[in-house]
């Protein structure tokens, strides 16, 4: 992409930078945006299996490593199922990649990878595919929340919650529940059964059943050789870690001040897309440990742009950048949001909302 379409499309954005398509003249809209990143959708087949191959390979070896030491008396190698952890994330985001279709590029091989991929990250395939389809189709509609996503309450409707409701929210969005036993509900009991599925027909059951067959089959040969305590002396920590921070990463794409939520009838996807995604600004060891789904807004637009192209995506247009960054220290401090206001556009703290919402409704009375 030339300095000069880039330096245009950076001073249109800037002029009306909240706009989607439908915006002010001259803003891309939707057809715009997805004829810009269609290029980037073009992905490299033997590229996929590279990435597959130096993510899976260091997997396994730190993961039996660790095992073996442990097995040994040498636990000291326990300190090795954190890099593996590490590498646990982006065997996910490569399952993530097969979700979108946007890793081999072919259906069935990606779908199939993605299965394998799933019995590893702990998480059913085409259960966690369909909810995470959702989460594409209706990220930032205040009328479609609750499948894929975070549950997030606005400030309007936290205050009419009784005294055990808003005890029950306070504890779903404490950081110890969040990110600490949220981590072990995820991959522990909430990817072992089909919830919020339960109706959803026989796929959702299918894939949760044989991920947990395969991960049984899995886990004999070394429970057989070394016992069942190394085994989840190894495998747990690289759950909850591995865990906590995939969750954490989510919450960064989408909780931060100045997302964007709406109602039905003023949502529009590439807003939704660009300004309800985050830009989450990582270390680079981080970025390639995370598949650089900090570039979030970026994969919202066009979900089918492979993760090794998304910086190559920011390269091109340096303007996306100044959109919804979010450095890590921004990101910490983003723990305190929990409401949106829907008066001022933005997430807010518990103690800011409720506050805000009286003040408000006194200066109407």
């Amino acid at each position: 992409m030339t300095g000069g379409a880039s330096a245009g499309l950076s001073a249109r954005l800037e002029k009306s930078p909240r706009q989607g398509s439908g915006g002010a003249a001259g803003e891309p809209g939707d057809a715009a945006w997805m004829a810009l990143l269609a290029p980037y959708r073009k992905l490299d087949r033997r590229r996929s299996a590279f990435e597959l191959g130096i993510t899976i390979v260091p997997f396994v070896l730190l993961w039996v490593l660790a095992w073996a030491a442990v097995v040994h008396g040498y636990w000291a190698g326990l300190v090795l199922t954190v890099p593996a952890a590490g590498f646990l994330v982006r065997l996910f985001m490569i399952q993530h990649d097969c979700g979108h279709g946007s890793f081999f590029g072919d259906r069935r091989i990606d779908d199939w990878t993605g299965r394998l991929l799933g019995v590893l990250t702990l998480t059913p395939y085409d259960y966690w595919r369909r909810a995470h389809a959702v989460h594409h189709a209706s990220s930032g509609n205040l009328d479609q929340r609750g499948i894929g996503d975070i549950i997030t309450l606005t400030v309007a409707e936290y205050r009419v919650l009784s005294g055990w409701g808003r005890f029950r929210y306070r504890l779903y969005r404490h950081p110890a529940i969040m990110f600490g036993l949220g981590s072990l509900w995820v991959f522990l009991i909430q990817n072992r059964l089909p919830l919020g599925m339960m109706r959803a027909g026989p796929t959702p059951w299918i894939s949760v059943m044989a991920t947990n067959l395969a991960l049984v089959v899995l886990a004999i040969p070394a429970i057989w050789i070394g016992g069942a305590v190394p085994f989840l002396l190894v495998e747990l920590p690289i759950v909850l870690i591995g865990g906590a921070a995939g969750i954490w990463l989510f919450y960064v794409q989408h909780q931060f001040e100045a997302t964007d939520w709406v109602g039905a009838d003023q949502w529009q996807f590439p807003r939704a897309a660009l300004h309800g995604s985050s830009l989450y600004e990582l270390p680079s060891i981080l970025a390639w440990l995370t598949a650089d789904v900090g570039i979030h807004h970026v994969h919202h637009l066009s979900s089918r742009v492979p993760h090794y192209r998304l910086a190559e995506v920011l390269r091109d247009y340096p303007e996306l950048r100044r959109i919804g960054r979010v450095t890590i220290r921004q990101s910490l401090g983003g723990i305190r949001l929990a409401l949106w206001d829907e008066d001022r556009s933005r997430l807010v703290s518990f103690r800011e909302g409720p506050a805000q919402a009286g003040a408000g409704a006194a200066r109407r009375a």
